[in-house]
């Protein structure tokens, strides 16, 4: 899957609380590995969000591929998935990982494939939905049969880098053009997240944009803060800097 040219140019969002983040500037080739970086609070995840089309920027504007925002959400939601947000994308503890991907499957069957492709056999559409999980998983670094109990493990017994590939693994299957991945540091180890970040630049080398939230980000990833200035001085002030 071919990825997208990200930029922005002054791009920002307010709300009822005051700006999630204001003033931010991308750009992006298709395949780079975006990163997000900035201390909790200071609205990366909202960043993230709007980037994919799912919230809706009050400053500046932006574009994806060949959607501008923030007037066309709809055409990046179209291309754009998101993973690990949580409130938007949350794994079910008491869901098995085969019923989470069996389920992904069915919505993207159901609402993410052309009329022609429902119309075809009954026998190509599980086996074509067969190969999306396959591949999603693969490109996802997540092995079934080195799980506990295999695709029938529940979500509560994974690990956090488990769960975070799954997550990944979930929003693969609709073969998004650009890939969304909050919190990509939370609850992980130096090793881990190291093995996360090398995963997603895959992603990206095979042709992925993905957009990664980070509290640090590493070297060889297009760097975007969202502590501006104005961000860090009113964090300090609320003690969440």
């Amino acid at each position: 899957m071919d990825g997208v040219a990200v930029t922005a140019e002054g791009f920002g969002l307010t709300g009822p609380r005051g700006w999630a983040f204001r003033g931010i500037t991308v750009d992006a080739r298709p395949g780079a590995l975006i990163a997000m970086e900035g201390p909790s609070g200071s609205g990366r995840t909202c960043l993230l969000l709007a980037l994919t089309g799912r919230m809706r920027a009050t400053e500046g504007t932006a574009a994806v591929g060949g959607a501008r925002l923030p007037k066309q959400l709809a055409a990046v939601r179209r291309i754009s998935a998101v993973a690990n947000v949580a409130g938007v994308t949350d794994l079910d503890p008491a869901l098995t990982v085969g019923e989470h991907l069996r389920e992904r499957a069915l919505l993207q069957r159901r609402f993410g494939d052309s009329l022609r492709g429902l119309l075809r056999p009954r026998a190509e559409r599980t086996a074509a939905a067969k190969l999306r999980v396959d591949s999603a998983l693969g490109a996802a670094g997540l092995d079934l049969d080195a799980l506990p109990k295999g695709a029938r493990t529940a979500v509560r017994d994974l690990e956090r880098p488990q769960a975070l590939r799954l997550s990944v693994a979930l929003a693969l299957v609709g073969r998004p053009r650009l890939l969304g991945v909050d919190d990509t540091d939370l609850k992980l180890s130096e090793a881990e997240r190291a093995d996360f970040w090398a995963l997603l630049r895959s992603l990206a080398d095979a042709g992925t944009t993905v957009l990664a939230v980070c509290g640090e980000a590493p070297d060889g990833t297009v760097r975007v803060s969202t502590q501006g200035e104005e961000k860090a001085d009113a964090l300090a002030a609320t003690g969440r800097a």
